[in-house]
């Protein structure tokens, strides 16, 4: 076969294999090739009675599996000999050919299988006991005596000793050929004593750190093992006693051999005038038994502490309640950005983050606290598109409401404002609570923000809002108004320099300017324009900070500043308002307003279980030991692979609505029934209610429908056993990929895209170039092996699995189409890979004629087998529809 490859390749053009040509000079690998051994196959599995038949009967694809992995394929020469044995089909009732992998269990395999492990335990037990009837004296006598378990082991090496006198007889070839090619049970056995079915890896690589571990890990249970069976003694009373051990079992053993005679209360032929025997072996059998069986106990026992301390080590389970990932999620960001950020993009923002710090060291501005706030910053950045991502498809799914997805959201952090931004839903409240600790506080600046900084999120929630309400003002107005602004910072901030805030501030008076301030945002929120109103609000806020919240020397500071009196008197002070249009300036709007009436606690978002159990697994897996990250364009390109036959595709309009026996319908179960906390004010009905724009429900299911048949039904399907189901999750790595993808190359400056300050994700699933690295490094195929005649038959699963090609521009449908050719009317099988075209209908991409029916055997192995020649990459992952 190499010889003729060889000479085709040397060839300038093309030329048809000998092999593969037949006598008619037709050229066909299939025919010449495939077909013969699918006939074979084919004869093979109709003896197996329909699934019934005992698998020593008929050979079955392991069989023919193995016969291409052993010498003895290369009996059927190339090119391929019609006449070979392999290749002759089976006569009834008579056997063709060997059957491999037939387990055959009989109680030898406790031994069999273990016989090192049996010998092990036997040769100390003598070993332990012949110390123990020496009373521990370790002397020449005794040294003497322990040379008896060189018999032992020789007499239990036995099986092992002709295991190898077997093997040298298996050198001479006519015994080799005897074993190999007999049925009979005698050199089926004499075989399998010399040599075991299985594959034996050699040459692995194992460093001798694992090496060390592995054996020091065993020794510490031999250790425990046979210390506790030599010394440990459950009780004095030890001849009654099971759980006694070898030592102290010597001495009852002693006084019972030397009774001079006992009396037994049952007639006794074997302990008379023989020391007592039985009673010495009821004595010892228990603990026997248990010495022979305790060693699993103790590596069980190990087992466990190890393995606790190695998952407490590598931080496994984490994150084991919501509370957890509230109290954590300042580290989340660096252990993203650590474990799941390739090394180019980390290298180019840490590059940025230089630049930024050497210039504030030329500023003279530059401290440990701003490099460390600029890392977390960075971090934060890189964090936020993947997490808000997973937010917004939970969102998508309906496990949350649009008011709990703005506060699980997190900020871009890629803004001008000078610190990190968390989510609201860890912020939220913490205003509110840093006034009332202001309004009373009755000490020094210094010990009114210790009180605030015990709550570290308090802390940032505080400094946020100082910062965004500078930020917001200041683009909002300008001339005379902007002047203000920037007087009443400086003047705060020298306040705060010299420790001196509550002498400065009303602090009493906070509540209302909060208010003031709350009315202005409700107003910059809309998107519509209201110059004149925002005007008012902003007027209304300064008269209250300036003649409310300063202090009398800084209002009359301020009243007969001549500028701003001027401007007043006139009128002009206010009068133009700049509506925010920029992003960074709209985002910080709707956080500020939200960041000052949410009331709701952090405990309570979010309210779904799945929701919570989700994000959980998430920043679970951030601590997990993984590989350093590679970027998507160096990543191992995979397949997922799903079987698929007749199943739930979508459930329909009728088996929503059509009601059981108890008047209950899946759609009223799904609504009522699945949202199990009780507690819960918006369940994922709502939720999905909100998102589909109709409102609160109801309780009237045909008030409810309007026009979004399909989309309920998709709601429902997403919460059933359903490959709609399947599908959609397993869509998330594409859409995981793109994202990725797209955050990379714009991180890198790729495509003369800028690496801006302020970068958003959204549309990056409408970019060519992120999809098509997404479509490069992941395929996935769904094997619907009934597909053609569910569409011949107009069935409803076809045209939901359509529906499910249309909205999912990556998956293909991989499935088994028969016709009828010639006169005789004889079917011919192919398999097909469709996928949907731009106008929703199926679209043909490859098709490959099959030697014949593809299903020998139970069906849902050939179901994915035909389709494993349209899966590509290095790795394919095979995700069962119910997974």
């Amino acid at each position: 076969m190499a010889r003729e490859l060889d000479s085709i390749v040397d060839h300038g053009e093309a030329n048809p294999a000998r092999s593969c040509t037949a006598e008619s000079g037709s050229v066909s690998f299939l025919e010449q090739i495939i077909c013969p051994i699918y006939n074979t196959m084919a004869k093979e599995a109709a003896r197996n009675n329909n699934g019934k038949a005992a698998h020593s009967s008929w050979r079955n694809y392991d069989d023919f599996n193995e016969y291409f992995w052993s010498p003895a394929c290369f009996e059927l020469s190339w090119p391929m000999r019609r006449e070979s044995p392999f290749l002759l089909w089976p006569k009834k009732g008579k056997r063709t050919g060997k059957s491999s992998f037939v387990e055959h269990r009989t109680f030898l395999h406790l031994y069999r299988s273990f016989h090192r492990l049996w010998i092990f335990l036997v040769v100390m037990f003598q070993a332990l006991a012949i110390i123990a009837f020496r009373k521990g004296h370790l002397n020449l006598n005794t040294f003497k005596i322990l040379l008896s378990i060189g018999p032992t082991f020789a007499i239990m090496n036995f099986i092992e000793t002709l295991r190898l006198i077997l093997g040298l007889l298996q050198k001479f070839p006519a015994c080799h050929t005897l074993s190999e090619m007999s049925d009979q049970s005698f050199f089926q056995f004499f075989k399998w004593i010399y040599q075991e079915r299985y594959y034996v890896g050699r040459g692995l690589y194992e460093s001798m750190t694992d090496y060390f571990r592995y054996v020091l890990f065993w020794l510490v249970i031999f250790l425990c093992k046979f210390t506790f069976a030599y010394f440990l003694q459950a009780s004095h009373q030890v001849a009654i006693l099971p759980f006694a051990r070898i030592r102290p079992l010597v001495s009852p053993t002693n006084t019972i051999v030397d009774l001079p005679a006992l009396q037994y209360s049952w007639h006794d032929l074997v302990s008379k005038n023989n020391n007592n025997v039985l009673t010495i072996v009821s004595l010892w059998a228990p603990v026997i038994a248990i010495y022979l069986m305790d060693i699993h106990i103790w590596y069980t026992l190990l087992s466990a502490i190890i393995g606790g301390v190695m998952g407490a080590r590598a931080r496994l389970g984490e994150i084991r309640s919501t509370e957890m990932v509230h109290k954590r999620f300042e580290s989340f960001p660096e252990v993203f950005a650590k474990n799941l950020v390739s090394q180019q993009t980390k290298r180019r923002k840490d590059g940025k983050l230089e630049e930024k710090q050497s210039g504030n060291v030329e500023n003279m501005s530059f401290h440990p606290v701003v490099v460390s706030q600029e890392n977390n910053k960075t971090y934060a950045a890189l964090f936020s598109p993947f997490w808000n991502e997973i937010i917004k498809s939970l969102r998508e799914e309906d496990y949350i409401s649009n008011r709990e997805m703005d506060l699980l959201l997190i900020p871009s952090n890629r803004g001008s404002l000078r610190l990190v931004q968390w989510p609201l839903f860890l912020l939220s409240s913490k205003i509110l609570l840093a006034v009332d600790l202001a309004i009373d506080c009755k000490d020094t600046q210094a010990d009114l923000w210790n009180r605030i900084c015990k709550d570290e999120y308090m802390a940032y929630a505080v400094q946020e809002c100082y910062y965004s309400i500078e930020k917001i003002l200041h683009s909002l107005v300008d001339g005379e108004g902007r002047l203000w602004v920037e007087r009443i910072y400086r003047e705060i901030n020298n306040s705060i320099s010299e420790g001196s805030l509550v002498i400065t501030l009303s602090l009493k008076k906070l509540p209302v300017v909060l208010q003031k301030l709350t009315a202005l945002l409700g107003l910059l929120r809309n998107e519509k324009p209201e110059e004149k109103g925002a005007a008012n609000a902003v007027y209304q806020l300064y008269e209250v900070v300036t003649h409310d919240l300063l202090s009398p020397d800084l209002r009359e500071m301020l009243d007969t500043w001549n500028i701003l009196a001027r401007a007043r008197n006139e009128g002009r002070l206010f009068s133009r308002i700049e509506w925010p249009k920029d992003p960074e300036i709209r985002e910080q709007v709707k956080r500020l307003y939200l960041l000052l009436t949410v009331k709701d606690s952090a405990a309570n978002i979010p309210k779904n279980l799945e929701a919570r159990r989700r994000l959980e697994f998430f920043t679970n897996s951030l601590f997990m030991d993984m590989p350093p990250a590679k970027p998507v364009c160096e990543m191992m390109p995979f397949c997922v692979f799903t079987p698929y036959y007749s199943e739930t595709v979508l459930y329909s309009p009728k088996e929503l609505r059509e009601e059981n026996e108890d008047g209950i319908s899946t759609i009223f179960y799904l609504q009522k029934i699945f949202p199990v906390p009780v507690l819960l004010t918006l369940d994922e009905w709502e939720n999905y209610l909100e998102r589909i724009n109709e409102g609160k429900s109801t309780g009237n299911v045909e008030a409810q429908r309007s026009n979004n048949d399909l989309e309920l039904r998709f709601w429902a399907s997403y919460r059933g056993q359903t490959l709609a189901r399947t599908v959609r999750g397993m869509m998330y790595y594409r859409r995981a990929l793109m994202l990725q993808s797209f955050l990379e190359r714009r991180s890198l400056g790729v495509d003369a895209y800028s690496q801006s300050d302020y970068l958003t994700t959204e549309g990056f699933e409408l970019s060519r170039e992120a999809r098509a690295q997404a479509d490069i490094k992941f395929t996935y195929v769904v094997s619907c092996q009934i597909y053609g005649q569910q569409k011949q038959n107009k069935k409803p699963e076809a045209v939901d699995i359509a529906l499910l090609l249309q909205r999912n521009e990556a998956l293909r449908v991989a499935f088994i189409h028969a016709e009828e050719v010639g006169a005789d009317g004889k079917r011919q099988f192919y398999s097909k890979l469709v996928k949907a075209d731009i106008n929703g209908k199926d679209q043909e991409v490859y098709s490959i004629k099959l030697p014949g029916d593809p299903k020998l055997g139970e069906g849902k192995p050939e179901n994915q087998n035909h389709a494993i020649i349209f899966t590509r990459g290095e790795a394919i992952q095979t995700i069962d529809m119910n997974q």
